[in-house]
């Protein structure tokens, strides 16, 4: 499995995830994604949810 990720929303890229001890790490490609720099995910997909939850105006906590 990669130890990297793209995150896009769309065909706009948000950010990309590194896999860490702790899970995945976000770092944001574009001042709209600034809310998830820095969070930890437990898997890519958990991560590119939020990144559309976000670009959607949609609040993150679940």
């Amino acid at each position: 499995m990669s130890d990297t990720f793209i995150i896009e929303v769309g065909s706009q890229p948000a950010g990309i995830i590194v896999r860490c001890p702790d899970g995945y790490r976000f770092f944001a490609a574009s001042h709209r994604f600034d809310r998830l720099e820095g969070q930890l995910f437990r898997n890519p997909r958990e991560a590119e949810r939020a990144a559309r939850r976000l670009a959607s105006g949609m609040p993150l906590a679940a």
